[in-house]
């Protein structure tokens, strides 16, 4: 017997405790699922796909987490490339700089879809300042492929 003004679906309703009961969360109890918390194909729009509370929060994370690291690496690769790499012009150190300051203000604008596209020219742009030096391509490339695996677990994650 429920009590007056008490739903018996709600968590606290009869045939659940109030510490182990779904919260409506998402979480599957694994009925039909194999155990694997996947689903079992048919989900519906409420289901998470991923099992992540926030995939597109999770997926702009990693983005911005991306920019940010090229950022720093960046900046800190200007002594090493004057010091033993060569000669490091002052054209080539402003457009470092300039590609870091791109690289954080994008990893601030990761919630706006342009954002993802403008990081991937970003990367192009800084292959292409392998012109000024040739460690800056060596950069650019290894980015390159960390962005283009950020954008690959944003397309598996949010099927974008």
């Amino acid at each position: 017997m429920t009590s007056p003004g008490r739903d018996p679906s709600s968590p606290g309703g009869p045939g659940r405790s109030g510490a182990g009961a779904n919260d409506g969360a998402g979480a599957d109890d694994g009925a039909g699922s194999g155990g694997d918390g996947l689903g079992s194909g048919g989900e519906t729009a409420g289901q998470r796909r991923s099992g992540l509370r926030n995939p597109a929060g999770a997926v702009r994370g990693l983005g911005a987490g991306t920019l940010g690291l090229e950022a720093l690496v960046l900046l800190l690769a200007i002594q090493p490339i004057r010091v033993v790499g060569g000669e490091l012009s002052g054209a080539a150190i402003a457009v470092i700089v300039s590609l870091a300051v791109a690289a954080v203000a994008l990893a601030g604008m990761m919630r706006r879809p342009w954002a993802w596209h403008a990081g991937t020219v970003l990367q192009g742009a800084l292959m292409l300042a392998g012109l000024l030096h040739w460690s800056l391509l060596a950069l650019g490339i290894i980015f390159a492929l960390v962005w283009g695996y950020a954008l690959h677990v944003r397309r598996v994650i949010l099927g974008r």
